[in-house]
């Protein structure tokens, strides 16, 4: 099975730097930005699942991130993760394409609960991906 990698993006470093370091406890690689701009070069080389993301942030915000993102890499999920939240941001998140929404303050549990439940679905998408790939092959398709 494949090894879950996290990425955390959020302007306040203290909160990534402590997440950060829960999350390795437990065996998870995390990768962290602090903007929406290095989290997007960041993904251009490597490999992540699941990626929490803060809305209000300097520069490029958290919805033109998540745009940004789902465009580029679809199989990624998304949840975000901001202290600004209205029911107008939360609403606008799921139609770009977050899988979920999460207030702060938020437990660990929770934020754990939603990085399983993330990759357990970009597991699905993939094993469906890898099916249709093996029947095209096996079906002299490719």
């Amino acid at each position: 099975m494949e090894q879950m990698k996290i990425m955390l993006v959020d302007d306040e470093e203290r909160l990534l730097s402590t997440t950060k370091k829960l999350f390795e406890k437990m065996g998870i690689d995390v990768f962290t930005s602090t903007s929406g701009k290095d989290a997007l070069e960041l993904l251009r080389t490597e490999n992540v699942h699941v990626i929490f993301l803060d809305i209000k942030m300097p520069g490029m915000d958290g919805m033109e991130t998540l745009q940004r993102i789902k465009k580029d890499y679809p199989l990624i999920e998304v949840i975000i993760l901001t202290g600004h939240a209205t029911m107008e941001s939360a609403v606008e998140g799921l139609k770009l394409g977050a899988m979920d929404f999460l207030v702060k303050p938020v437990s660990m549990k929770d934020i754990l609960g939603k990085v399983e439940e993330a990759f357990e679905k970009v597991s699905r998408h993939k094993k469906k991906i890898l099916s249709a790939r093996m029947a095209d092959v096996v079906e002299g398709r490719k």
